[in-house]
């Protein structure tokens, strides 16, 4: 009698994993019938409004928001952490030209990979979570200072060093343009990154995790999802979404343009999202600071998804089809002076404090995320053809 199997049986599960729940977190969650969306145990737009990039770094690994001095001494831990091992700046040239077509977010990849190793980073799964969380603000403080370095070292621009003075949203608009930026530019900056510091179970963060479960090292994980992002269903939006805008051109053509798109199948960039039914709150906040801005850019996007939501209602009834963070993100990062191809880097310096922090959480749990899959090829075994 052969002997029982204490294999679990498979369970089929959505397309995508839609809707599925793969584990337990403390992070925070998405609830999109509502348009809400939090971290830890706070509003990400309320943490937005009204605290530092550093404060929502520190709740992110430490799960608390810190006090007044250690606000002050977390800011300036991380201030340290800003520049690159000598191994890693020295190789940034080359690996800036290797990426001339396929840019920073490219590069980053191979600069995080060195960044690891130079700095000895070890699998997660054989250090505690001191080590640990020392590897992630290692690698979440070089981040911002090797995508700046890359951007102007493809331009024929010498890198711009960081400045331990400077908080985390001016310093990097410091390294990318070489001047300090003015109050309202680097605030606006700041509160775009701490919007999208984190966001659910989304591609690039899953795939963190995933990487996290096999006990991995930090700069691997954050390798991983730095790929997942460069993919152009994740990352990318909000440069599309201002290349509609400009694809539109006028008022007069939005109406004509947005109904020959929609009726043809296409994607209106900057709209629509795969969890919220209602209003993304990231969109609302980055609306309001970019009418805080004001002019004729800010007027025409504003116009643009008032008749797209108005054409999207009358041509598919019963969806509820929204400006999303990309829209409005696009049109704020353009106002402060941002390059398009450093859009999605710019997002990608905030979420690398989430991926971390999944990784981080990830790491407490020594279990494997390893499902399974349905073959659907030819029934096996068959015979082997001689040659």
């Amino acid at each position: 009698m052969p002997a029982l199997s204490t294999e679990a049986a498979p369970l089929d599960a959505p397309r995508g994993l839609a809707g599925v729940i793969v584990t337990d977190t403390a992070l925070g969650d998405v609830r999109g019938r509502e348009g809400f969306y939090h971290y830890r145990h706070y509003s990400a737009i309320e943490l937005a409004e009204s605290r530092s990039f550093e404060d929502v770094w520190y709740l992110m690994f430490h799960g608390e928001l810190p006090d007044r001095a250690g606000s002050a001494e977390f800011a300036a831990r991380t201030a340290a952490l800003r520049r690159l091992p000598f191994e890693v700046r020295d190789a940034l040239p080359a690996i800036a030209r290797a990426g001339a077509v396929s840019g920073p977010l490219a590069g980053l990849r191979t600069a995080l990979s060195l960044l690891g190793a130079s700095a000895g980073f070890r699998p997660v799964y054989d250090i505690g979570a001191d080590r640990r969380r020392s590897d992630a603000l290692t690698v979440c403080a070089a981040v911002p200072t090797v995508l700046t370095a890359l951007y102007r070292l493809g331009q024929g621009l010498q890198p711009v060093e960081p400045r331990e003075d400077l908080p985390f949203a001016a310093n990097y608009l410091y390294m990318l343009t070489g001047q300090e930026p003015d109050i309202a530019r680097a605030a606006a900056v700041e509160r775009y990154l701490i919007a999208t510091v984190d966001h659910g179970f989304n591609a690039s963060t899953f795939t963190a995790r995933v990487v996290a479960s096999t006990g991995a090292d930090t700069a691997a994980c954050l390798v991983a999802a730095v790929g997942a992002l460069s993919g152009p269903l994740h990352g990318g939006a909000p440069s599309r979404a201002l290349d509609t805008l400009d694809a539109i051109g006028t008022p007069d053509r939005i109406d004509g343009w947005i109904r020959e798109q929609v009726l043809a199948g296409g994607r209106i960039m900057g709209f629509g999202h795969p969890v919220y039914r209602t209003e993304d709150p990231r969109s609302r906040m980055l609306r309001s600071i970019a009418q805080g801005f004001g002019g004729p850019l800010v007027d025409f996007a504003v116009e643009v998804e008032r008749q797209v939501e108005a054409i999207l209602a009358e041509l598919k009834p019963g969806r509820e089809l929204h400006t999303n963070v990309e829209f409005y993100a696009g049109v704020v990062m353009e106002l402060c002076g941002l390059p398009r191809e450093m859009f999605t880097p710019t997002f990608c310096a905030a979420r690398a404090v989430g991926w971390s922090a999944n990784i981080l959480e990830q790491a407490e749990d020594s279990k494997i995320i390893r499902p399974a899959a349905r073959y659907v090829g030819p029934p096996p075994p068959q015979p082997v053809p001689a040659p």
